[in-house]
């Protein structure tokens, strides 16, 4: 029953019965208000619109009019963020593409979709990560392909891309772009792992992998228009079943030991084979210069040989007796040996005593205590008068008294 039914009973809602202090009545209201816009409140018997219903005005409908035009115009202003475009459809064709700002469309006549061109998405084939809780789910619908050895191998690719053309993803595509990048992903990469063996696409082909897979899954994109652009493909993982993978890791862990065998003898030939290079010229360079010393010191000797032959031919005896004393001299200098002329004494003959042999027995016998330093032996009185004699000869030691006397006869 309305509060304002009359009967008895307090009703009204605020407590203070029929007061006209309290709020005005809604028919009240309702009345005013049909007054202000019909021109004539209630049409009883012979109002113009008959009925009992009230018509209103030319102002009343006037201000209608304008109140609604202003709402149709206002609902059509909307913002377009950074990193937006805006795709207008008139009647439902393209009409153009807006960028980012606030901007104003006819409602009803045109209508607007953003699209985000700049954000980067991510899109997981062969796995799935929970954003809340970090796990990572293996699927191996997708995940496990056919290489073309005739193996099965486990991959993982995350593909991250962006828009760069909002009028061909609305247009070109009718699914959701998570779901059209990852089957054309799938497609790509099955056919890249197709054309490779299982031992490549583990070890050495991963970077080649994944290069190859993003020129072609861009290529089947922009075949069917999409305006998708793909910004990166990596391989998250690529690895055997969990049935073969023990024998897999062994056969890895074998190359990985070949190649670091590999890289020490390299580093080895690189270390020996600079310092062989280092020997070599530094022999070459010893033979060079002991070369330029016997070539010089021959030439030095040719040209010495020359002058004594030219010098022997203007005093041949001379010459001869000279290079003599001076062989002497120098064979007589390195030579522990005393000789001694005995050509007062009739003969001519040279007799050699081995004074160093003497003298080294003398020292041996001290030592062994078979002779003490002051026994006056006759050995030792010989060998003293073996010194005297040969100190007191050495202007004959050194040059015989006929040489002697040659020079003094040339002098």
């Amino acid at each position: 029953m309305p509060w304002n039914q009359p009967g008895s009973g307090n009703k009204d809602p605020w407590g203070q019965g029929n007061n006209s202090s309290g709020p005005p009545d809604l028919d009240e209201v309702v009345r005013n208000i049909r007054k202000k816009f019909g021109g004539g409140g209630r049409s009883g018997g012979g109002g113009r619109g008959g009925g009992g219903v009230p018509v209103p005005g030319k102002a009343g409908v006037a201000v209608i009019v304008l109140v609604l035009a202003a709402i149709w115009f206002v609902s059509g202003f909307f913002v377009v963020e950074e990193g937006e475009e805006a795709v207008i459809l008139r009647f439902g064709k393209y009409a153009e593409t807006r960028s980012a700002g606030l901007r104003w469309i006819p409602r009803g006549i045109e209508t607007a979709t953003k699209i985000n061109t700049q954000r980067i998405n991510t899109v997981e084939v062969g796995y799935r990560e929970n954003p809340r809780t970090q796990q990572i789910s293996a699927l191996p619908r997708e995940a496990l392909m056919l290489t073309a050895d005739e193996n099965i191998i486990d991959i993982k690719f995350a593909v991250q891309y962006d828009i760069k053309s909002a009028t061909d993803l609305m247009f070109n595509v009718s699914e959701p772009t998570e779901d059209v990048v990852r089957s054309a992903t799938e497609s790509a990469v099955r056919e890249i792992v197709g054309r490779n063996t299982m031992n490549y696409a583990i070890t050495d082909g991963r970077a080649q992998i994944a290069a190859e897979t993003r020129s072609l899954l861009q290529a089947i994109l922009d075949r069917y228009n999409t305006g998708i652009n793909i910004r990166a493909v990596e391989m998250q993982n690529a690895q055997p079943p969990a049935e073969v993978k023990a024998a897999f890791d062994d056969a890895v862990k074998a190359r990985e030991d070949k190649e670091r065998l590999k890289n020490e003898a390299e580093a080895y030939a690189n270390d020996i084979i600079p310092r062989a290079r280092g020997q070599s010229a530094r022999i070459l360079q010893e033979a060079e210069a002991y070369k330029a010393t016997v070539v010089n010191r021959a030439q030095g000797e040719a040209s010495r040989f020359e002058q004594v032959v030219a010098e022997y031919k203007q005093a041949p005896e001379v010459t001869r007796d000279r290079m003599y004393i001076d062989t002497m001299e120098r064979v007589f200098a390195n030579s522990t040996k005393i000789m001694i002329d005995q050509s007062q004494g009739g003969n001519n003959s040279l007799m050699y005593l081995p004074i160093d042999q003497i003298i080294k027995q003398r020292a041996q016998a001290v030592r062994d205590g078979f002779l003490s330093p002051s026994n006056d032996t006759g050995e030792s009185r010989s060998t003293s008068d073996v010194g005297d004699a040969s100190n007191s000869s050495g202007a004959g030691i050194d040059r015989p008294d006929r040489f002697s006397n040659f020079r003094e006869g040339r002098g």
